[in-house]
């Protein structure tokens, strides 16, 4: 392990070989061929909750209109398991979203506070945003042709006045949800958040060549603009991409909730990605205090994520406003419970587990004891993202089984992926880094 009196070499490249390329196939693969699976079950009615349907066929063959109820439960059938598609898409594009756009955010407060420690590492998060371009087209595509599944809002007749249908609540709030507008958010999300990641990287990669404090200096102001518009969009985006799902429920506090699960999951995919790294010989100079403090980031956001969690939890249960409870009561005792378990599931995998396991010091640089840590991060806060989407989208027709799990598996084998594509364009360390020198001499013993 490196210390601060033994600096190796600076010059690695990573090499994305021909065997992890293999396995990441055989990952995306199998994750395929789960989806099939799980199209094949829930399209046949074994993957699904179906007991509504069930009853509505029965009624209507006691009645006496068996083979209307069978025609009507056939369409409902066929809009359920897709809607359990479009749904499963969007929780796994807005989620890597996230985490895609965390390694941005990572880098540019690093260069507002000029730290010095996480230098030897940056090109990790630097190369997390290079995937925002294929979750924002997954995005799109399943919002113009599963949005009307998925969204309450985008239904025309919820805005005729004195129709059936007329929904007051959402006619309130047709100026800010509506189809035009949404879209446009959207693409500004994604088009600005990539542009500034592209420029950023830009000069990481012309600062290893040339070296200077220049590109620096411009890193750091565009870092500190990124920190403004990410400051609104991070809030916006959880207002447009989650809580529209349930549009006539909202909580002002639902923007940091989002960007806390999303910015820990961030880092616990930058913890993981540097400490398999170092294992397999990269990232030399990443030493234990290196390792520690990034420990420390997981177990602190852990935290404050719980926080937030409980003070929007605890806020809505005292004051019980019934537009608010609903929320959580759809989630405890909606839809036959089936997102009870989930619900209690990502509270012990995003706050028990890592807390309990990271509260020594020894822990926080321990590679086995991180990589649990970590894991359970992530599996956690994709929990956190099912659980607020598909009670809202899929409602009873949701389920957790070889679809989701097959969704999830191909969207993580297309994230590596594309980060190791990244990683593998310049030199791991940043040679010319201006605060290289203190990174490389980070000791915090």
């Amino acid at each position: 392990m490196a210390s601060a009196h033994s600096i190796p070499s600076i010059e690695e490249r990573f090499e994305f070989t021909s065997g992890a390329k293999r396995n990441l196939i055989i990952g995306g693969a199998i994750g395929a061929a789960l989806v099939v699976v799980g199209v094949y079950l829930a399209a046949t009615g074994g993957g699904g909750h179906h007991e509504a349907e069930a009853a509505h066929g029965a009624v209507n063959a006691i009645t006496g209109h068996a083979a209307a109820g069978h025609e009507a439960g056939h369409a409902e059938h066929h809009v359920s398991w897709l809607t359990r598609i479009w749904a499963n898409l969007w929780v796994n594009a807005v989620y890597f979203t996230g985490i895609s756009v965390v390694g941005m955010f990572f880098i540019s407060y690093n260069y507002l506070a000029q730290a010095g420690w996480s230098a030897v590492f940056k090109r990790v998060p630097e190369a997390m945003p290079a995937f925002l371009p294929v979750t924002g087209i997954v995005m799109l595509v399943v919002f113009f042709l599963g949005g009307h599944d998925l969204f309450h809002w985008t239904h025309s007749e919820v805005y005729e006045v004195g129709g059936p249908e007329y929904d007051e609540v959402l006619a309130g709030k047709s100026g800010y949800l509506n189809t035009p507008f949404f879209v446009g958010r959207m693409i500004f999300y994604f088009v600005a958040w990539y542009f500034m990641w592209r420029k950023i990287r830009q000069f990481s990669l012309e600062e290893d060549q040339i070296g200077g404090t220049e590109l620096y200096d411009k890193s750091i102001r565009l870092g500190t603009a990124f920190l403004v518009v990410f400051g609104v969009t991070s809030s916006t985006s959880a207002w447009d991409f989650v809580m529209s799902v349930d549009p006539h429920w909202f909580s002002t506090m639902f923007g940091w909730y989002t960007l806390a699960s999303w910015h820990v999951a961030g880092l616990a995919v930058i913890t993981l990605t540097v400490v398999m790294l170092r294992e397999r010989g990269y990232l030399k100079a990443v030493n234990s205090s290196h390792l520690r403090d990034l420990g420390k980031f997981v177990f602190a956001f852990s935290i404050f994520w719980t926080y937030v969690w409980f003070a929007q939890f605890l806020l809505i249960y005292y004051a019980n406003q019934p537009e608010e409870i609903i929320y959580f009561i759809e989630r405890f005792r909606g839809h036959g419970s089936i997102f009870k378990a989930p619900f209690f599931i990502t509270l012990f995998l995003n706050f028990f587990l890592p807390f309990l396991v990271l509260m020594t010091r020894d822990s926080k640089f321990t590679h086995s004891i991180l990589k649990v840590a970590c894991w359970s991060v992530i599996l956690g806060h994709y929990m956190d993202f099912y659980t607020n989407i598909m009670p809202g989208s899929a409602g009873n027709t949701a389920g957790f089984g070889p679809l989701e799990w097959g969704f999830f598996i191909v969207f993580i084998c297309g994230f590596v992926w594309s980060m190791a594509t990244q990683l593998e364009k310049a030199n791991l360390i940043p040679k010319h880094h201006p605060m290289l020198e203190e990174s490389l001499h980070h000791d915090i013993a």
